[in-house]
């Protein structure tokens, strides 16, 4: 669900916006503004996905406004006047409407939205894999994993608070499926999540109940991730 806010100095203006963001499934309006001062405090405390943005308001242009936004966020500029559009778009914005707005112009803007948030959250999505074991198909959460002991063509999944998972799969192609900043591979036999690392103490990994090697072959790479974390 995108999350948004509207600012425009007119409320009827805002009044239309909420009424076609009613009509929209994947939008949520969590507030609209008059005051430009009043949306820019709100922004710097609650970071919303999207901002309609009225570019022609008597305090500030909507175009210097979103320039000094604290955080990145998509916009849709509305205004009545078609001359801004072109430097709305030097802005990055995700899309311009020209008011009135139509219910058909406005659904393209937000799907056009839709899109790129679904993009830049693609990778925040998938927190889990899928592992065959057990002639079934088991969901693993990437939290859940403590760490991954590999067993020639065989694999351990020892998982927090449950059953350890056996799959026949390589410790290779396990760690092409897992997140590359939180995953490592630290000897030929283990990959470990460096979230669950309680210690280490002459190369030797703690976590949880278990100890596991760091050998000479991953050692550099295993300290590098650390030392970015």
């Amino acid at each position: 669900m995108i999350k948004a806010i509207a600012l425009d100095d007119e409320p009827l203006a805002l009044e239309i916006l909420q009424s076609l963001c009613d009509t929209i499934d994947y939008v949520e309006l969590d507030k609209v503004f008059t005051r430009s001062d009043e949306a820019f405090k709100y922004l710097k405390k609650y970071p919303v996905d999207l901002l309609f943005l009225d570019i022609n308001m008597p305090s500030i242009s909507g175009l210097d406004f979103y320039k000094k936004l604290p955080h990145k966020t998509m916009v849709i500029f509305t205004t009545a006047y078609s001359e801004f559009a072109v430097e709305g778009f030097t802005l990055s914005a995700t899309d311009y409407l020209l008011k009135p707005i139509s219910l058909s112009r406005f659904q393209q803007a937000t799907e056009k939205a839709f899109s790129q948030w679904k993009l830049q959250n693609q990778n925040i999505e998938q927190q889990h894999l899928f592992i065959r074991a057990d002639y079934s198909l088991i969901k693993i959460l990437f939290s859940d994993i403590l760490y991954i002991e590999g067993l020639d063509d065989y694999l351990k999944i020892h998982i927090q608070n449950q059953k350890t998972v056996v799959a026949r799969m390589t410790l290779k192609a396990i760690l092409q499926k897992l997140p590359e900043t939180e995953f490592i591979r630290v000897h030929r036999s283990f990959i470990v999540p460096v979230s669950k690392i309680e210690k280490i103490r002459n190369k030797v990994i703690f976590i949880d109940q278990a100890e596991i090697p760091v050998s000479a072959s991953y050692e550099e790479a295993f300290f590098a991730l650390l030392d970015q974390k």
